[in-house]
């Protein structure tokens, strides 16, 4: 894009270059095309400018037969920048894992880019990237309670994989969503919408780091005294990153197996005693406290003082206080000095802290330079979006619950396939809600068949792990080879 077309965003815009990307040792030449859509309202005037960055394979024969995958990040509010260039891009931002590395940062060749198995669309949410809402001052209809709220976002995200897949003839191609965090519950919001709507059938539903309702979350659990399944369902995430950290009074020599034995509790004696409430009698509560303090390394002390109760921001804070340190929340296996050691929560993600200007920085040099799009341009790696409207427009209900949508979007088409990613060390998604989530979908039985689960010896991110992004990666490609 140009400087003098830079303030016309009512009009698309969009730049094609060509590369080339090694993809465990196999060499794939591709198209890229960086540019934006440009939604419009039933009367036909312009709301919204959406940016994307989509790859083609450009020597496959039967392209349009190919199958193509729309990814998107979270937040709600995120733009879609780490999985493009952290997970899937032909170029990938080099970090050393859970080291932390200074500019000038670097960007390499991404060995395990999905390019192989699909053509790609990274799509940022309206509000970030290069995107803008088209208001009424700017000759448009565009306003903020159209796009930010549940099923404002997935009506947009919808109507741009419909206008996409026309402006490149697409109809016919194996379709999959991929997102993560919000993004997952995006996805449920989008796989109904696309298929009930539009009547686009999806191959499958890729999930990393699943959340499908908040009332499962840990970080909201103090604010909601009487649910305790945030406590019950954070607590094998706990157990792992304390193993990670070697804070267990009886360290295990393998991860899985001591997990299960987590699960088990959890879900068993935990849940009964959780559920007894004050009537749980004192000898019970000291055996509860005891096995809790096996499980997490917490104090003693702390955890009889919580009533049994620890949330994800508390744990965060007191796993590592003794050497007045936090772990990550998204990332558990980072950790960082705390800003106040005497403070009952984590005040900021150590992860964030590792990763967030290296990714800036290398996606904003990269788009510039390589993909040739954006001068002139501001890059929202983070949009302003609130207040989020986290009502429905359908239903009733405290808390915001998508577990309906994927569970229609399956029953509509009982060939949907869903693959769900999780990383053992994530707090903020932990695995075990994620599992205990998909368990529930309100459809038959039957169609459970057809949901994945794949665990990674990571956190929310999981690619950030280079072992498992390989994982990561073999297992998506054959999810997707497998699914059309």
């Amino acid at each position: 894009m140009h400087r003098d077309s830079v303030s016309n965003y009512k009009v698309p815009q969009k730049s094609t270059t060509y590369g080339t990307v090694t993809v465990e040792g196999k060499r794939i030449n591709y198209e890229a095309v960086a540019g934006t859509l440009v939604l419009k309202n039933k009367e036909d005037s312009p709301t919204v400018s959406m940016s994307y960055i989509a790859y083609f394979k450009n020597d496959d024969k039967g392209s349009d037969q190919r199958p193509i995958t729309f990814i998107y990040n979270g937040g709600p509010g995120s733009s879609t920048i780490w999985l493009h260039m952290g997970a899937w891009g032909p170029q990938r931002v080099y970090l050393t894992d859970t080291s932390r590395t200074k500019a000038p940062y670097k960007t390499v060749n991404n060995d395990y880019s999905l390019l192989d198995a699909s053509d790609l669309v990274f799509i940022d949410a309206p509000g970030t990237g290069f995107g803008k809402l088209i208001t009424k001052k700017m000759g448009g209809a565009g306003d903020p309670k159209d796009f930010y709220g549940i099923d404002e976002d997935g009506d947009a995200f919808a109507s741009f994989i419909n206008k996409f897949i026309s402006d490149y003839g697409r109809w016919n191609s194996p379709k999959y969503l991929f997102g993560e965090s919000y993004g997952t519950f995006r996805s449920a919001v989008v796989a109904n919408l696309l298929q009930g709507r539009y009547r686009i059938s999806l191959n499958g539903v890729i999930l990393l780091s699943q959340l499908l309702t908040y009332e499962n979350m840990s970080d909201e659990a103090k604010a909601h005294p009487g649910n305790d399944l945030p406590y019950i369902l954070a607590l094998p995430s706990f157990a792992a990153t304390a193993w990670y950290h070697h804070k267990l009074p009886n360290q295990p020599a393998q991860l899985e197996p001591f997990l299960k034995e987590v699960e088990h509790f959890a879900m068993n004696e935990y849940t009964l005693a959780l559920n007894k409430g004050a009537l749980l009698d004192s000898t019970s509560f000291n055996e509860i406290a005891d096995k809790l303090h096996d499980f997490t390394g917490l104090p003693l002390t702390y955890i009889r003082k919580a009533n049994l109760r620890v949330n994800g921001p508390q744990f965060e804070q007191t796993l590592l206080g003794t050497d007045n340190e936090i772990t990550g929340r998204l990332d558990a296996r980072f950790s960082g000095d705390a800003v106040d050691p005497l403070s009952e929560y984590a005040q900021y993600d150590p992860m964030d802290s590792y990763i967030d200007g290296a990714f800036a920085a290398t996606f904003n040099n990269y788009v510039r330079s390589q993909l040739k799009f954006g001068d002139g341009m501001d890059y929202k790696v983070y949009g302003d979006v609130g207040p989020w409207d986290f009502r429905r427009r359908k239903g009733s209900g405290t808390y915001a619950n998508v577990m309906p949508d994927l569970a229609n979007a399956m029953i509509y088409n009982p060939g949907l396939k869903v693959m769900l990613n999780m990383g053992y060390f994530d707090l903020g998604t932990p695995y075990f809600e994620s599992e205990y989530e998909m368990h529930h979908l309100p459809m038959p039985i039957s169609l459970q068949k057809n949901i994945e689960y794949d665990l990674y010896f990571s956190g929310h991110m999981v690619y950030l792990h280079p072992e498992s992004l390989k994982q990561l990666h073999d297992n998506v490609a054959r999810f997707i080879s497998t699914t059309h």
